[in-house]
């Protein structure tokens, strides 16, 4: 089970706000990091993704385990925040 989301976003992915919403939509607290708002950031999400595209959302489970989705990817983020 997740215990923390974090998403990695900016002011203009279309792709972010599906995210949220869905995340939002199946009751899940999230947090989210605005790239924009906080580019000093871009580089912990670089590293976490070894991607520059955004949404990066991490799913950290219980077992601290983290779990990386990159995209708005239901078929992966689905089973991660269940």
């Amino acid at each position: 089970m997740a215990k923390d989301i974090t998403i990695y976003t900016t002011n203009t992915c279309a792709y972010c706000v599906m995210v949220k919403k869905w995340l939002t939509a199946k009751g899940k607290p999230y947090q989210e990091v605005n790239l924009d708002e906080t580019p000093e950031r871009a580089e912990e999400a670089y590293k976490i993704s070894g991607q520059l595209a955004v949404p990066v959302t991490v799913v950290t489970k219980d077992d601290d385990q983290k779990e990386v989705i990159i995209g708005y990817n239901l078929a992966k983020l689905a089973p991660a925040v269940s």
